[in-house]
């Protein structure tokens, strides 16, 4: 079974995902991002105190632009790529916005767990599927329309709300130890909803969810 990562437009693999640093501890020193793009996240690590950053990249030309600025780079399938990997040897894997691009994350995120150091943990950036402009076009204007970037992306071939997302987790091995929104709207229309829903609606606000996991 194939987990590729499809092809996606330039911007997903030069973007530095600055937010995402502070849920990498300091103390995490041997690094592995999935789909690691260019390397500008990877090369942020490096500077903020990580000693090897390591990257699987699907598409060539971005593996090899990697190549220059990370510590070790394997270019292709995830599922294949993985075999390379040396067991109980990280101390975190990073996966930022990939998840959701593979046929199936579930099992990708399973074959991982051997890879981490007993304490190791999974780092990860998912998209919201219940972002409150896709509620709004979903259920007042009756769209399902797929787009070239953003939560409605066309190489999305998974979506997750807050509770799937640890379910995912929970139900291969991992203990979620944090989860919290991130890049949260500035319209003032979730808070709208939330004051007569009684903030069941809490969730809507948030472009993705960053969640922190261990092995169990």
């Amino acid at each position: 079974m194939s987990f590729d990562i499809l092809a996606k437009p330039e911007i997903y693999f030069n973007v530095v995902r600055k937010e995402m640093l502070p849920f990498v501890p300091k103390e995490a020193k041997i690094i592995l991002e999935i789909g690691c793009g260019d390397g500008n996240f990877g090369s942020l690590l490096l500077r903020n105190g990580a000693t090897e950053v390591w990257g699987i990249e699907y598409e060539k030309e971005q593996g090899e632009a990697a190549k220059k600025i990370m510590t070790k780079i394997f270019v292709g399938d995830v599922s294949e790529q993985l075999l390379n990997l040396p067991d109980q040897y990280f101390d975190a894997i990073v996966c930022n916005d990939v998840l959701e691009h593979l046929i199936d994350p579930y099992t990708v995120i399973n074959r991982l767990r051997p890879k981490l150091k007993k304490d190791g943990i999974m780092i990860s950036s998912i998209p919201n599927i219940r972002y409150f402009r896709n509620l709004f076009d979903f259920f007042f204007n009756k769209n399902w329309d797929y787009t070239d970037s953003g939560i409605m992306d066309k190489t999305h071939l998974r979506f997750f709300t807050y509770k799937s997302i640890r379910k995912m987790f929970e139900s291969n091995g991992y203990e979620v130890i944090k989860m919290e929104g991130i890049n949260p709207t500035k319209s003032v229309r979730p808070l709208i909803w939330n004051m007569f829903l009684l903030g069941s609606f809490w969730d809507v606000r948030y472009l993705q969810f960053a969640t922190i996991a261990k092995v169990k």
